[in-house]
């Protein structure tokens, strides 16, 4: 073996054996030697719950955008109980337009969902037993002109000595028969909803609307023949309507007549005050709640017959140990959160949110009593977090 085999073989066992070191070395140097970069590494390693988002702002800004600031403390809230409800027509002011007389259609003016006034002509109805009505009307009237004409003819016989008083007082029995003939004959037209005719038109039935209100249903046609108790018409007032809803067993004593609930559409952002003016002392068969109802005002007939509502009981008041504006919360990547003052502007801060009465929301967790807040106008807060992540995801 000459001399560079010889310097060949030492430098490979040389490398082998600095392998081997490498691989044997103990772990525990490992670990010491990691030490000097532990705080480096673990905050790599470990996460920590993410800071704030900061929005900077001046008070100039804040004054601007109209931001309002308040703290966050105790206040009572009141406690709410919302049930499910239904609009549905007032009855007291929904009336079915019926004939009273069987006829046939000759005339009709009123087209479904028009809005008609007190006494409006709805339809004209041909009828011949209001012929008949009218015609006996006008024999008793014309009984009673002659009867009066008898009666004074006979009282100045009477009174000249020419007749006898019994004749006098047989004309003034005629006479009181006879008023009493047109009495009855008016009073039966007046049950029928008519009057006496006027001109020849003994047959024509006049159907006219009891009050102000809304045509919601209409079931005659032109030539159609109709029977004495059909429901031509119904007219309802939707300047008034009611919110049916129902309380289970539990929540009784909880609802009371005359207390003031907010009604919600669940279809819609629309709420409106009202009192309940029923509740039922009956459960029923079926459903085992009972029936309430709200009495609302309907002046733009926004609340419409059919339509679901949420109702919303003030059932008492308990006290919250720390509350924030309603309008203060928002909703920012799915959680919400409240933007809290500090040094340079504020900072949002996620929270768990407890009961709400529409004006003040009880904060659970992540927000401390005394702490100031962005009480009113807070969406601007959250539009300048918006554009900040669209600037930082570019």
């Amino acid at each position: 073996m000459n001399k560079k085999q010889k310097i060949t073989i030492a430098v490979m066992v040389g490398i082998a054996l600095l392998l081997a070191a490498l691989i044997l070395k103990p772990r525990g140097g490992d670990a010491h030697g990691d030490d000097s970069h532990a705080p480096g590494d673990s905050a790599a390693a470990v996460p920590h719950a993410a800071a704030p988002e900061a929005i900077t702002l001046s008070e100039a800004q804040i004054k601007a955008a109209g931001i309002a600031l308040a703290k966050a403390g105790p206040a009572d809230i009141s406690t709410i109980l919302t049930l499910p409800g239904e609009i549905r027509f007032n009855e007291d002011r929904t009336a079915h337009v019926v004939p009273k007389l069987a006829g046939v259609v000759v005339a009709v003016h009123a087209d479904l969902g028009e809005t008609v006034k007190r006494g409006q002509l709805l339809a004209v109805l041909a009828s011949s037993a209001l012929s008949e009505q009218r015609s006996e009307l006008l024999s008793a009237q014309r009984r009673l002109a002659l009867a009066s004409t008898t009666l004074e003819r006979e009282r100045k016989l009477w009174q000249d000595k020419i007749s006898a008083e019994q004749d006098y007082l047989q004309a003034r029995q005629a006479m009181n028969e006879a008023e009493i003939a047109v009495q009855n004959a008016k009073q039966k037209l007046s049950v029928l909803g008519a009057g006496a005719a006027a001109g020849a038109q003994l047959n024509q039935l006049e159907l006219r609307a009891p009050f102000d209100g809304v045509v919601m249903e209409k079931h005659l046609a032109l030539g159609e023949a109709i029977r004495e108790d059909a429901n031509v018409f119904t007219i309802s007032d939707l300047s008034t309507v009611l919110a049916e809803f129902a309380v289970p067993p539990q929540d009784l004593n909880r609802v009371r007549v005359g207390e003031t609930v907010i009604v919600r559409a669940s279809a819609f952002e629309a709420q409106a005050s009202g009192k309940i003016i029923y509740v039922g002392a009956l459960l029923g068969e079926q459903t085992r709640t009972a029936n309430a109802r709200v009495a609302l005002s309907n002046p733009a007939l926004a609340w419409r017959p059919g339509l679901f509502v949420n109702v919303d009981v003030q059932s008492g008041l308990s006290t919250a140990a720390v509350t924030v504006a309603a309008g203060a919360v928002q909703t920012v990547d799915g959680q919400s959160a409240v933007f809290v003052r500090n040094a340079n502007g504020f900072a949002m801060q996620p929270v768990t949110l407890g009961r709400g009465d529409g004006k003040l929301t009880e904060i659970l967790q992540g927000l401390p009593a005394g702490a100031t807040y962005a009480a009113a106008n807070s969406f601007v807060l959250k539009a300048e977090l918006g554009k900040g992540s669209a600037e930082h995801a570019h």
